[in-house]
């Protein structure tokens, strides 16, 4: 069951979202420190889906150490009823997942972009579109909380780039890129994944195209 949790909880929510930027500034400086930086980043964000996996199983079959600091921690941040039995994954395990994913599958300017995108855009959406949001859009959200979103990350996008010294066509890339994660997030009931996830592998995804179709055309 979905919960409306208040404004007061949501900032601290999103505080909570934000304080993962630390996983875009892994996602740069691993690679670039190390010879396998890459690998180390899948395996720190691997471990650490794990355990946030046993602790939220754990406190949805109401257990007495992990599972109680959990509840104690995040309960009234949950926007889904734990019952009893009930596993319930949180944007946090999603957020884990999706890191562990674009290191796998993107060159570390473009995954710690994505990472990027995903923590600040969403953060803008939720805080922007709960505040002031005036023109509703699709599943309760509002247009204001989607511009909110566009502009927020294509700032985030351009500045992770910036410092990653990334290539040109990154910045146009990032404009479509920026707007199908925005989509991806408005209709995240009617697409059944999660928005942590599904707002990465839009901005990897785009990017990456952009690439393949910038040296293919230099071939």
């Amino acid at each position: 069951m979905e919960i409306r949790i208040s404004y007061q909880e949501e900032l601290k929510r999103k505080a909570i979202h934000l304080s993962s930027l630390w996983m875009v500034a892994a996602t740069l400086l691993l690679p670039a420190l190390f010879r396998h930086g890459r690998w180390i980043c899948c395996l720190l964000f691997a471990a650490l889906l794990i355990f946030t996996l046993i602790t939220e199983h754990d406190y949805a079959n109401g257990g007495k150490y992990l599972g109680r600091l959990y509840g104690k921690l995040f309960r009234k941040m949950l926007r889904k009823e734990a019952r009893p039995g009930m596993w319930v994954v949180s944007g946090g395990a999603f957020v884990l997942a999706a890191g562990v994913l674009v290191n796998l599958l993107f060159a570390p300017p473009t995954a710690a972009a994505a990472l990027a995108v995903m923590l600040i855009g969403d953060t803008a959406a939720a805080l922007i579109g709960r505040r002031f949001g005036k023109h509703p859009a699709p599943n309760g959200k509002s247009w204001e909380g989607v511009t909110a979103f566009i502009i927020a990350g294509y700032a985030a996008l351009a500045v992770t780039s910036y410092c990653a010294n990334a290539a040109g066509y990154t910045y146009i890339a990032g404009i479509p890129a920026v707007i199908l994660a925005a989509f991806a997030e408005l209709f995240e009931k009617q697409l059944r994944l999660d928005d942590n996830f599904s707002i990465p592998l839009c901005i990897g995804v785009t990017v990456a195209a952009a690439e393949f179709a910038v040296q293919t055309i230099q071939i």
